[in-house]
């Protein structure tokens, strides 16, 4: 379906173009669901998933013992060696050194959980509180840093401890696996002419004292073997799994960020969500003050000096009071549109009574540059009274920025809701034009106070708008879906 432009006859098309297509695509999922990968419907699980993590989990663990015994080596050395030259003043730089080794080897350990596997560990952030700007502060942070610490503790103690047990059980498990299964074939041409002991005849000692079984001793030992062999190999990955995730256990609680450091970033977020909420409300209602006192309290005022005169009139110039009134009558009609006009602004009736798509329909209606309306939002989208009259609000001021500003003969008003799984659900709401672009977001301006409310809402807001146009602009506000309301 395509929508003909009145003035410049071009057909716009509904879908978007392959520009406008690229940059929504590649803007359209909000920065904070991004890094989240969806789980895979056909990913494998149980047994047959851990036999999948074999040959990552083997490569890990294999390398395990040979990196921590570098670590330690290296990051030893330079820690006591500036241990040792505290006295003076080249031994602090010297532990600086050993600090930011042992975080090498400690963010080594983290990639390598992920490349074998384990679910990402959320890293420090060495940087907050702007702790590394400047060298003096660079060099000295790590003495007042327990990440520092702990990363030093990981290298030096826990982790050459734990990649000896690993690695020793790795080695062992495998060697088990692999030369039991597969003894029966290679053994046979090493010589066992002096082999004095067999398991097999022992075992059978210790278990059936005093019985004189008669059978082929090398036989039996191949036997048990291959069945060990087997046992080994079928436990063996759950064994890696379980090395593994010791590995996982102990990176986890000395290379992670603190729960209490999320917790920090949170409340500074919501606190710069409040304060943003709290500014565009604020620049909202000075807007309103400022409209209502230039436009509706001007007529009124109007109308009041109307009828005095009418009053004054009425006696003695009947005829003129008559002309007066109707003039009057103008004022109040024109008065009540600029009254209607403002309301409609924040939360017309039609979005109370019928729900963001329909008020969307209708104000795509009335704008003076042609709206082609793509409604992409469910039957039952569980939005928020509250998400649907900021919506509307973003929604109505980007069309009559369009108006007044764009120099735009078509525009796109597009509405959906997504699930973004763990991350919640999206509301995205998109208008683009076909514009002269070159919009941006400066303070004081309409656009900026756009992206305050939007933030106020913990959503994104997204402006492309490349001089010469098209311009995009988009806002992403996360909501809880409300349960239908069933009408009594």
């Amino acid at each position: 379906m395509t929508t003909t432009d009145p003035i410049s006859t071009a057909p716009i098309s509904t879908a978007p173009s392959a520009a406008d297509t690229n940059r929504e695509a590649m803007s359209t999922e909000p920065a904070s669901t991004q890094s989240t990968p969806a789980p895979s419907p056909t990913r494998r699980r149980g047994y047959g998933a851990l036999w999948a993590s074999v040959p990552r989990e083997l490569g890990f663990l294999i390398l395990t013992m040979p990196i921590a015994v570098i670590g330690l080596s290296f990051a030893a050395t330079v820690f006591f060696t500036g241990v040792g030259l505290l006295a003076i003043v080249v031994g602090v730089f010297v532990m600086v050194g050993a600090f930011y080794v042992a975080r090498g080897f400690g963010t080594l350990e983290l990639v390598r959980l992920e490349w074998a596997g384990r679910p990402r560990i959320e890293r420090p952030d060495w940087a907050r509180d702007g702790r590394e700007a400047g060298f003096w502060r660079a060099a000295f942070v790590p003495f007042v840093d327990g990440h520092y610490w702990l990363y030093v503790l990981h290298t030096l103690i826990i982790n050459p401890i734990v990649s000896i047990f690993t690695w020793t059980v790795t080695v062992v498990w495998l060697a088990m696996a692999l030369g039991g299964t597969t003894g029966w074939f290679w053994q046979r041409f090493i010589p066992e002419s002096d082999r004095g002991f067999w398991l097999n005849e022992w075992l059978l000692d210790r278990f059936f004292p005093g019985n004189d079984f008669s059978y082929d001793v090398v036989a039996g030992e191949r036997l048990l073997e291959f069945v060990l062999g087997v046992v080994f190999l079928l436990t063996l990955p759950i064994v890696f799994r379980g090395l593994t995730l010791l590995h996982d256990a102990a990176a986890r609680g000395l290379l992670g960020a603190w729960r209490s450091e999320a917790l920090e970033v949170e409340v500074a977020q919501l606190a710069a969500s409040r304060g943003a909420a709290v500014q565009a409300e604020d620049a909202s209602l000075r807007r309103l003050e400022r409209d209502i006192h230039d436009g509706p309290q001007q007529r009124l005022v109007r109308l009041q000096m109307d009828l005095a005169t009418i009053e004054r009139r009425m006696e003695r110039d009947p005829d003129a009071a008559r002309e007066l009134i109707g003039e009057a009558r103008e004022q109040a009609r024109e008065t009540l549109d600029e009254l209607r006009a403002l309301s409609r602004g924040f939360a017309p009736p039609l979005l109370q009574d019928r729900g963001l798509a329909s008020a969307l329909e209708s104000l795509a209606s009335r704008s003076p540059v042609p709206v082609v309306f793509e409604n992409l939002l469910p039957g039952a989208s569980g939005l928020p009274a509250a998400i649907e009259r900021n919506a509307y609000f973003v929604a109505a001021e980007l069309l009559t920025n369009v108006v007044k500003h764009s120099d735009a003969t078509s525009v796109r008003l597009r509405v959906a809701v997504r699930d973004a799984g763990p991350a919640g659900h999206w509301l995205d709401l998109w208008v683009t034009d076909n514009g002269s672009g070159g919009a941006r977001l400066e303070a004081g301006h309409g656009l900026a106070g756009l992206h305050e409310r939007v933030l106020g809402l913990r959503g994104q807001f997204l402006v492309d708008s490349p001089p010469g146009g098209p311009t995009i602009i988009g806002a992403h506000i996360p909501f809880l879906p409300e349960p239908p309301r069933v009408d009594g």
